[in-house]
């Protein structure tokens, strides 16, 4: 499984962004996609990730202001984000669990970078 992740760039704070992240097969047939960011200096840490069967998950810290969502038509996974905050700068990660007889197998995209100017 390939994903190609797009969409970063600097915005200012308060702005809007959206994420997207191609995959290279079906993404209704993957476990989960979604997103982890990294800042620097700090872990990888969950961002907002979708289920196969659409169920939602979001950190607390993107809570109404992250959207996760999917076009299943594309194989392509968007993060729509909101209200920005210089806290949000990082490096984004696509990433995609897909299910195997050995047990599920993570994927990463490349990263792609957002900076929230204050």
């Amino acid at each position: 499984v390939q994903l190609q992740a797009s969409g970063g760039g600097l915005v200012q704070a308060g702005g809007s962004r959206r994420l997207s992240c191609s995959v290279s097969r079906s993404i209704s047939s993957i476990m989960a996609t979604g997103w982890y960011r990294q800042a620097p200096g700090k872990q990888r840490e969950l961002v907002a990730i979708i289920t196969g069967g659409g169920s939602t998950n979001y950190a607390d810290s993107v809570k109404g202001r992250f959207t996760i969502s999917r076009d299943n038509t594309k194989n392509t996974v968007y993060l729509q984000m909101n209200s920005l905050k210089p806290e949000d700068t990082a490096v984004y990660y696509c990433y995609a669990a897909v299910a195997m007889v050995s047990g599920p197998v993570s994927y990463w995209g490349q990263g792609t970078q957002v900076t929230v100017s204050s």
